[in-house]
């Protein structure tokens, strides 16, 4: 679809080249129209939309990484499903060839002056502003947790980075009974679904490979439910009870210790820490803002370091020109790349407008989606909005395990990911949600 694109705009004479920046001469005192600062998901489909309408050289990437990672790939590949090469393309081929890519990381963003300095030593300055960072994971902020994660076909796992997303896999081969222990952090989570979708798979891997008898599964939860909407929080239960998995809520992984076999958990009510010894430990690290927002970003983000915008329009509170989208904002809804393809559409539209002189005319109601994958070949697919209600796009009840799901989560989302939606011509279901509710418009 790029390539289509590019042509086109060749024949009519534009400027395509991408171009890089790997010196601080070339960009010290580059200008753009419209700079997007990251290059994930929510980043590199707003910025191909945007690209598409402004044409070549009017909007700037930002972004560090040689690689773009489907991230929602990575539950697939610790259950043996995936391998990591297939959740990841060159950020070169992601990002729209009408764009310029400085691969480069923001160092502080100057919201006064239109301007993002860079690690570099560079300045960017902007007419309009997309802020799309994301979050990151904080495997440090659990003493023991780095240092066990080192450990050569240790028990110890994570699918939340591809540096130990393989680890996860061999813990399973190499289980031979004993506890499994899964844990939720106290902290945002993108992809809040996904510490379960582990466990449920590796409990049918347990089954499968006749070692469940010798499993005890336990699922360490900070928070105080088991999932955030009720609708599907009490088909979960029924899969959790109808496998004999504990639950633990409100119960934070703080400590890994050094023996490498035991863990300490601490009752987030009571403050009561307990150690518990495992045989297989799956880690869903605390998350946070990256350190460009926590520290260096004034009155850009609130207190936490979440940019802070109209949960509504995904316009910042304060500056009129910034926007923002994906995890790295203060907006309530869960943190998935299906919620970013639907914010997406609306920043495009209402910077669209605010570029024309108009108001904003797009609303996000906070839709979310989470395929929860309840095995080898099973999946809920829960669907969401800000009042944690059910936002369905099917004819049928969704809180229930089907294989079609499944089958939709691991075959047909990542292409019309990669295909559609980093192309910009994806923006969730909203089409069949609009349908779905008699034509009553959703944004």
């Amino acid at each position: 679809m790029n390539t289509i694109k590019c042509l086109s705009n060749l024949r009519s004479g534009s400027v395509l080249a991408r171009n890089f920046s790997t010196s601080n001469l070339n960009f010290a005192n580059h200008k753009c129209r419209v700079l997007v600062v990251g290059g994930g998901c929510g980043g590199t489909a707003v910025a191909a939309k945007l690209a598409y309408r402004l044409g070549a050289g009017q909007v700037t990437v930002l972004e560090s990484s040689d690689k773009h990672y489907y991230q929602p790939l990575f539950t697939l590949i610790g259950g043996g499903m995936k391998k990591l090469e297939d959740s990841y393309r060159p950020m070169k081929d992601t990002l729209s060839c009408l764009t310029t890519w400085v691969k480069d990381r923001a160092a502080k963003f100057n919201p006064t002056t239109n301007t993002v300095e860079t690690e570099n030593g560079d300045t960017i300055e902007y007419d309009y502003l997309v802020v799309a960072t994301g979050i990151e994971v904080n495997y440090e902020a659990i003493p023991g947790l780095v240092d066990a994660l080192k450990v050569p076909k240790g028990p110890v796992c994570s699918i939340y980075s591809p540096l130990y997303v393989n680890r996860v896999y061999d813990a399973f081969q190499s289980f031979k009974g004993g506890n499994a222990i899964f844990t939720f952090p106290a902290s945002p989570v993108k992809c809040p679904g996904a510490p379960q979708k582990i466990l449920y798979i590796f409990e049918h891997y347990t089954r499968k490979n006749k070692k469940r008898n010798a499993a005890k599964l336990y699922y360490n939860t900070s928070l105080p439910v088991i999932f955030g909407v009720k609708h599907y929080a009490d088909a979960l239960w029924k899969v959790v009870e109808k496998r004999d998995i504990n639950v633990n809520l409100r119960t934070n992984l703080v400590e890994v210790l050094p023996n490498g076999r035991e863990a300490v958990f601490e009752n987030l009510d009571t403050k009561e820490r307990k150690i518990m010894d495992f045989n297989l430990l799956h880690v869903t690290p605390p998350m946070r803002p990256p350190l460009v927002l926590r520290e260096n970003s004034g009155d850009l983000v609130n207190e936490a370091g979440f940019v802070e915008v109209n949960r509504y329009t995904m316009q910042h509170m304060k500056y009129k020109n910034i926007f923002a989208l994906g995890d790295c904002t203060n907006s309530p809804n869960s943190k998935t790349a299906a919620a970013a393809a639907a914010q997406c559409q609306v920043v495009y539209k209402n910077l669209s407008a605010i570029m024309e002189g108009r108001e904003v005319e797009r609303n996000y109601d906070g839709y979310a989606s989470c395929p929860l994958v309840t095995g080898y070949n099973t999946c809920i697919l829960a669907e969401f909005d800000y009042n944690l209600q059910p936002l369905e796009s099917f004819p049928f009840e969704q809180a229930k395990e089907r294989w079609s799901m499944f089958v939709m989560k691991k075959d047909l989302m990542p292409p019309l990911y990669w295909h559609l939606m980093m192309n910009g011509l994806w923006n969730g279901p909203s089409f069949i949600l609009y349908i779905r509710r008699d034509g009553r418009r959703l944004m």
